[in-house]
């Protein structure tokens, strides 16, 4: 246990060319690596104030929302912030001709009105504990990675149960490749409920256009509540739950930010590749990157233009299409970025620096030499599979249908005379039928067969000669077609013979032929499931699509990508240890992985090229310089314009300048999964929620660089503006506690 927590403290502790600004920090361990840093920066409260098990602390305020948002708690009554985007799927379920929520936007004006939201939960961590002595029982530096592997997997399964009980949950995390492991005990509450959300042409003011863009002034703010039992403890719907008291609420901070202030960020960062090698960067940059980027260029480009023509499409497509171009332009911006801050070039004189240093120490040379050039060839050698994985992921498996027929794979299985199991056949019926339900209500048959043709026919350029066949392979023939000495997908072969070469003719068929297209016969086929049921889906013509493509996914892309990565984790879990013996001066963080972290930095603009200085706020006066009432992402809603003509901003207008801010920048360290997190001011108060980074430095999930690196956050005021002045729902501010 000591070797491993003094490798894990001495990681954080000792890098000390590591960037300002840069690190997503445990906060269990802030007292002892970051306090003082953050101290001088202007941080006035202690590290027990932002995390504690023995009493409340800012830990308790800030929850996971949904999958893979942030949300806080700024009432003593359960209310939460989050952004407009994360709760962007409830606003349009809840949405209709009759009620359009997302073009009119949605608030409760008392308790009564809110919205409940089947399926939403927000998740507090509890506690968190290093456990790496426990998780590493019975592994050893000589064994597989399999069987390391195995071992870890049982032992975190049986910490984990062991931590779980009554109303609580319990996970473990490994952290640093495998390094080092952490036990996080939560609590999650099922009964979140719709409280506010402005209108999309606020709440997604400039659209796909200003995404990842900076200046953005966007007001990406939703408000929900949680509910809970008659004991506070979490509980499913029920009309006679209450709001939840929380042990801890942010108090607002309305009077007004400045350049420089002390910033922090709190939530659930996703996923950054900080310590990737050079080889690693290449992958990224110029295979999968590229790949993704182009591929789904043509998915949105295809929605976007049946949005324009039909609007009951467009509110079907909406979320779709925002989802969908989220991560698109995100990919762009870290393709550029990585180019633009030479990070390979950052990477490769680095890797010199770590090749000098081991080859001057014979027991080091001995025990790391192998390192780099093992990395270079693991990274090499998944490039095609890479490929694979990306070019039938943003093709034929981002097709609706067949992710429709591929939820049936359970059905069919708990189905079949061999593994017949009623419990899990109900299980699997009643999870296709509710995910039938949300299908065919935002479903267009005219934009799946257009993507699907233009997807796959990509696709297919893109595979057609990866995989060289091997007939000494014993793979069955039913899942693959050999076409000049490479496999490709099987239904090429029924394209080929039966259609001569016409895809568009056998998407018709399939599209024409398949019961899943049929919701009455489904829906009656469903409701009354014979076990004989699961013949006629698995003859399905979509279902065949579905089901041969995955298998020919698996066999000749995922399957050999996973064991290329498995060696690549293995080599960067020894990288990283090989970095605490040969950088002893430098100091790590870990990489984010979905566990709460903390991020601090200061307000400050940025130069993202010659000639261009952006300011560290915007204003008001920015959306209507760029509203444009013919644009999709520009409109503007009349109310908004009325209360700017007026300059009628109540108390929410800056004390310096008069204006109406509306977003600001600092230099925090965040990443997806940061959406909705709040930003807090020295003094632990909020000053805003984070929603966003600048496209220039969208790389930091790789190579965070300070001359660039932003993240962008919606100012209070302005969320308290739409609220109380455009929405009138200003008795929601008798809730909140505003600092003086």
């Amino acid at each position: 246990m000591k070797r491993f927590l003094f490798f894990f403290l001495f990681l954080l502790s000792s890098f000390s060319i590591l960037k300002a600004d840069e690190g997503m920090w445990l906060p269990i361990l802030l007292d002892e690596l970051n306090i003082t840093d953050m101290h001088a920066n202007g941080f006035k409260l202690s590290a027990d104030d932002i995390y504690s098990v023995n009493h409340s602390s800012m830990k308790d305020a800030v929850c996971q929302f949904g999958g893979g948002c942030t949300a806080e708690l700024i009432s003593s009554k359960g209310l939460l912030l989050t952004n407009h985007h994360c709760g962007f799927g409830y606003l349009q379920s809840h949405s209709s001709n009759e009620n359009n929520y997302l073009d009119n936007g949605f608030w409760a004006m008392n308790q009564q009105q809110e919205l409940a939201c089947p399926g939403l939960t927000v998740t507090f961590i509890v506690s968190m504990e290093d456990v790496t002595d426990k998780i590493l029982v019975g592994v050893s530096d000589t064994m597989s990675e399999a069987s390391r592997n195995k071992i870890i997997d049982v032992n975190s399964k049986a910490l984990a149960k062991e931590n779980t009980k009554q109303g609580f949950d319990a996970f473990v995390r490994p952290f640093f490749y495998g390094n080092v492991f952490y036990l996080f005990v939560t609590q999650t509450f099922k009964d979140v409920r719709m409280v506010g959300a402005p209108p999309q042409e606020i709440g997604n003011f400039g659209g796909d256009s200003d995404n990842w863009m900076w200046p953005r002034q966007t007001a990406d703010f939703s408000l929900f509540r949680i509910y809970a039992d008659k004991n506070n403890d979490p509980a499913d719907y029920s009309k006679e739950n209450i709001p939840y008291t929380p042990k801890k609420f942010f108090r607002i901070n309305a009077n007004g930010v400045g350049e420089n202030d002390f910033t922090m960020v709190y939530g659930f960062p996703g996923r950054t590749t900080e310590y990737l090698t050079s080889y690693g960067v290449g992958l990224l940059e110029n295979v999968a990157d590229p790949v993704k980027v182009d591929m789904r260029t043509t998915r949105i480009t295809i929605m976007e233009d049946e949005m324009k023509k039909d609007p009951e499409v467009k509110m079907k497509y909406a979320a779709k299409r925002n989802g969908a171009a989220n991560a698109w332009k995100k990919w762009q911006g870290e393709e550029k970025g990585l180019k633009e801050t030479n990070t390979i070039a950052l990477k490769q004189a680095r890797e010199d620096d770590f090749s000098k240093k081991i080859n001057a120490d014979a027991a080091l040379k001995n025990k790391y030499g192998d390192l780099l050039p093992s990395l270079q060839k693991a990274n090499e050698g998944i490039v095609p599979y890479e490929k694979g994985v990306d070019y039938m992921s943003e093709g034929i498996f981002s097709v609706e249908l067949v992710g429709f027929a591929n939820q049936f794979s359970d059905v069919i299985k708990y189905s079949s005379a061999d593994t017949l199991d009623v419990k899990k056949l109900n299980n699997a019926l009643n999870a296709v039928y509710g995910y039938a339900l949300d299908f065919y209500k935002n479903y267009s048959v005219k934009v799946d067969k257009e993507e699907a043709f233009a997807l796959i026919t990509k696709m297919m350029d893109g595979i057609d000669s990866l995989y060289p066949y091997d007939p000494q392979l014993d793979i069955p023939s039913k899942i693959f077609y050999e076409k000049n000495g490479f496999a490709l997908p099987f239904f090429c072969s029924t394209v080929q013979k039966k259609y001569k070469g016409d895809l568009q003719k056998y998407l018709d068929m399939i599209w024409s032929k398949s019961i899943l297209l049929d919701s009455a016969k489904l829906f009656s086929m469903l409701r009354k499931w014979k076990p004989s049921d699961w013949k006629k889906i698995s003859m399905d013509p979509a279902f065949v699509l579905t089901g041969t493509s995955y298998l020919y996914y698996d066999v000749f892309a995922l399957h050999p990508y996973m064991k290329f990565n498995a060696i690549i984790n293995a080599l960067q879990r020894r990288y990283m240890k090989a970095m605490e013996e040969v950088f002893p001066e430098k100091k790590f963080y870990p990489d984010a992985n979905f566990t709460l972290r903390v991020a601090y930095g200061k307000i400050d603009d940025y130069s993202p090229r010659d000639g261009v200085q952006y300011s560290w706020y915007s204003t008001l006066d920015g959306v209507m310089e760029k509203e444009d009432n013919s644009s999709f992402d520009y409109k503007v809603p009349a109310r908004l314009h009325e209360l700017w003509e007026k300059k009628d901003y109540g108390p929410y207008a800056d004390k310096k300048d008069g204006k109406l801010h509306t977003s600001f920048i600092a230099t925090n360290h965040t990443t997806g999964g940061n959406s909705g997190s709040p930003v807090l001011d020295a003094n632990g108060d909020l000053i805003g929620t984070n929603f966003d980074r600048c496209w220039e430095g969208t790389m930091s999930d790789v190579n965070y660089d300070p001359k660039l690196c932003r993240n962008i956050v919606l100012d209070v005021r302005y969320t308290l503006f739409i609220i109380d002045k455009y929405a009138g729902a200003g008795y929601l501010m008798n809730e909140m506690e505003f600092v003086k």
